[in-house]
């Protein structure tokens, strides 16, 4: 697994590639708390190449969302493929997070946010 971020203009851009599990939950959680604590609130998150994602992962993702939006950001996620789909529905996380199909939906949607925090 691997996670790569770059900013994009005020928002950063997290891809996740491989499996989400506990052995690189920490790994995500030390870079979404890496960027929180530099105030920086406004995340899309790339799962286009990430295969899984257990509790763990989950746990990080909503946790980050969470301090997001108690600074008027956000955490946004796009790319999800049909078997993560079925577990964000399953969890019903598919209700907490807005989900895009691809990376150009998702950065428009956060451009939205962005505006609005302004």
């Amino acid at each position: 697994m691997s996670i790569q971020q770059q900013q994009t203009g005020s928002s950063h851009l997290i891809r996740i590639s491989g499996r989400l599990d506990q052995a690189q939950t920490p790994q995500l959680e030390a870079v979404l708390n890496s960027l929180l604590e530099a105030s920086h609130y406004h995340f899309i998150i790339e799962l286009t190449e990430t295969t899984y994602i257990n509790s763990g992962g989950l746990r990080s993702l909503v946790s980050a969302w969470r301090k997001a939006r108690q600074q008027a950001g956000n955490l946004i996620l796009f790319g999800l493929n049909e078997r993560l789909q079925e577990i964000f529905s399953m969890v019903g996380f598919d209700k907490v997070f807005q989900i895009y199909p691809d990376a150009a939906a998702a950065r428009e949607a956060m451009q939205k946010i962005v505006n609005n925090a302004l």
